[in-house]
């Protein structure tokens, strides 16, 4: 498929209440895996990424070192690559998306904290603006890029009350949906009523965090949400069942 072909296909993945699933992977090895077993798309995560390059998350790294390992990714594996990009790296929205499809990705996660300016969190309309200057330049590429717009106040206790940020997250997403984005990601583990709330009360695709060895599709599935991806948590889980591999050997 082209990039154009693929960032299509991918977005028609996103439905609600039938989510896609995105097993979170760091390089081609775990990317190809991913493939072989019958996942239609896959995602890189900058956490487990970071760690498979000796670097710390929250932009230890720098773009550059991204796109080294996007492209040995999508040269191994034909299926749609969307890419945690953090905050952005510091580099303008047209160079990101430009990056990225160069390197072969058709999609993105944004994030509302900004790591290289002290971890501060983006205001709720300046991070709306990214997310629509990425929208622009994407359009401007002629590829149908999936805009993953994503908020962080649910891990952020000192922003207020779960009651707050579950309504700072909703005006924040709603402000995204109003920019461009594709998708919404109120990053973090909810009750099932708050994520009924996030799912029925936003417009778009919802991306929840799934725990591969802890949670199932159809419990996601019947909250509504159209995305899975796993974060770290899939590296946390291989990494547990190396270490009980290797520890009769010690």
């Amino acid at each position: 498929m082209t990039l154009k072909e693929k960032a299509a296909a991918f977005l028609e993945l996103h439905t609600p209440g039938n989510p896609v699933i995105l097993p979170t992977v760091w390089d081609a090895w775990s990317a190809k895996l991913v493939q072989d077993a019958g996942f239609s798309a896959l995602t890189v995560g900058s956490h487990p990424l970071a760690d498979s390059l000796g670097k710390d998350d929250h932009e230890g790294m720098e773009f550059t070192d991204v796109l080294g390992r996007i492209r040995e990714i999508t040269a191994t594996v034909d299926i749609p690559v969307s890419v945690d990009i953090e905050s952005g790296y510091g580099v303008k929205p047209s160079e990101l998306i430009d990056g990225l499809l160069e390197a072969g990705a058709v999609g993105l996660n944004i994030e509302d904290t900004v790591h290289r300016e002290g971890g501060r969190l983006r205001a709720p309309q300046e991070h709306a603006d990214l997310v629509g200057e990425l929208r622009q330049a994407a359009d401007a590429a002629g590829v149908r890029f999936v805009v993953n717009a994503r908020t962080d106040v649910f891990m952020r206790p000192e922003t207020g009350s779960p009651e707050e940020r579950l309504e700072s997250a909703l005006t924040r997403l709603r402000l995204a949906t109003e920019a461009g984005a594709d998708v919404l990601y109120p990053v973090g583990r909810h009750d099932a009523a708050t994520q009924r709330t996030l799912t029925s009360e936003l417009s778009l695709p919802i991306n929840a965090i799934g725990i591969p060895d802890k949670d199932t599709r159809a419990e996601h599935a019947e909250l509504g949400v159209a995305r899975v991806s796993f974060g770290p948590f899939f590296q946390i889980a291989l990494a547990a069942e190396a270490n009980r591999l290797l520890q009769p050997w010690k």
